[in-house]
């Protein structure tokens, strides 16, 4: 697994529109209480359900790999000039 430039903030910002993107199916949003891991895992299973991202392999469903997941798909969403890119 290479490493994004700017994985954490891409993550992030992946939750951050994520759960507008979950608001907007009406699948649920997140609440202030919900802990980083569970946002992760939530977005990444919906992203997998709505087929927008291809799932890890079995046995390799773990933290890191979701959020480098999403930190790519959230990468290929933002603009070519968005600073997060750089």
């Amino acid at each position: 697994m290479k490493k994004i430039h700017n994985e954490a903030e891409l993550v992030i910002e992946a939750i951050r529109v994520g759960g507008i993107y979950a608001k907007s199916r009406g699948v649920g949003e997140f609440e202030a209480t919900d802990s980083a891991k569970n946002k992760i895992t939530f977005l990444y299973r919906l992203l997998v359900r709505d087929k927008l991202i291809q799932p890890l392999a079995r046995g390799q469903e773990n933290e890191p790999n979701m959020k480098h997941k999403l930190a790519l798909w959230m990468s290929r969403q933002l603009p070519e000039d968005h600073p997060l890119l750089k």
